[in-house]
């Protein structure tokens, strides 16, 4: 599969569908024990990856559900750069997964809730604004954002016991 650019910079209609189906693997995550965080990568309509967080279940910190994503969905196209691509992911991205949407070079991040503690998409830092990187992509926020939170919200008050 040949992947190109374009170039959209408002949500569009099927955004909904697929921030449904990153939530659906963010749910999953969530009853498996790891933080509920999904992330679907699409191009064209196609649905190359879907993934959940799965730090705890792989032993890897770096196993957060965007990069388990863009790496699923590299190794489907034969290609570490995914131009053109669409990212949804659940929560707003921390800095080592804008970095590695950065490399893989995705036209759109669409996420759901922002995260005041580590956000790097216009919470805490907004690495998609400034110049310091070499890629520039298209961000989307609040996408399907309260059922994101809900999921969050549920899960860290069900491990405090509250």
């Amino acid at each position: 599969m040949q992947l190109e650019g374009f170039s959209a910079v408002e949500s569009l209609p099927a955004d909904v569908g697929f921030m449904e189906l990153a939530l659906g693997a963010a749910s999953y995550a969530g009853r498996i024990g790891e933080v509920p965080i999904g992330a679907v990568v699409v191009f064209r309509g196609e649905i190359l990856a879907r993934a959940h967080n799965a730090p705890i279940l792989l032993g890897d910190p770096t196993a957060h559900a965007e990069v388990l994503a863009l790496r699923e969905a590299a190794r489907r196209v034969q290609n570490y750069r995914l131009p053109g691509a669409t990212l949804y992911v659940t929560v707003e991205p921390c800095v080592m997964c804008v970095g590695a949407m950065v490399q893989a070079r995705v036209a759109r991040v669409v996420f759901g809730c922002s995260d005041p503690k580590a956000g790097a998409l216009g919470s805490v830092y907004d690495l998609a604004a400034g110049r310091q990187t070499n890629h520039r992509f298209h961000v989307i926020r609040g996408i399907c954002a309260e059922e994101a939170r809900r999921l969050l919200q549920e899960f860290f008050q069900l491990r405090r016991g509250a």
